[in-house]
């Protein structure tokens, strides 16, 4: 198992930035797939950017050229680096694990863009 606990959301202006970090409670050298899920109000949660085996990125194609997912093994820790926000991205961002074949969320982090 793992527990995952996000941090780095907030307000911020469009075309601004944040990075999201997720702190996992455990190696996460050897978890299967770790990243990012947002869910905004009224719709469904949605992917934005997963690492699987390790090295294989997957981004949304809202999130292709504007964010950026990254991982640090020592700290046990994934980011993500949103550039060039959109009042769109508005969502409760989650950190998402998988240990085959088990899923663990994190409580998510609110990122706000507006003026």
């Amino acid at each position: 198992q793992v527990q995952l606990v996000e941090s780095g959301g907030g307000l911020v202006q469009p075309g601004g930035s944040l990075r999201l970090s997720c702190a996992a409670s455990r190696c996460i050298f050897s978890i299967y797939a770790m990243g990012w899920y947002r869910q905004a109000p009224g719709k469904q949660r949605e992917l934005v950017a997963t690492f699987t085996s390790g090295s294989i990125t997957n981004y949304a194609d809202s999130a292709k050229g504007r964010f950026i997912i990254s991982r640090d093994n020592d700290k046990n820790t994934v980011y993500l680096q949103m550039n060039s926000l959109k009042p769109e991205d508005t969502a409760v961002y989650y950190c998402y694990a998988k240990i085959i074949p088990m899923e663990f969320w994190g409580q998510g982090t609110q990122v706000t863009v507006s003026s």
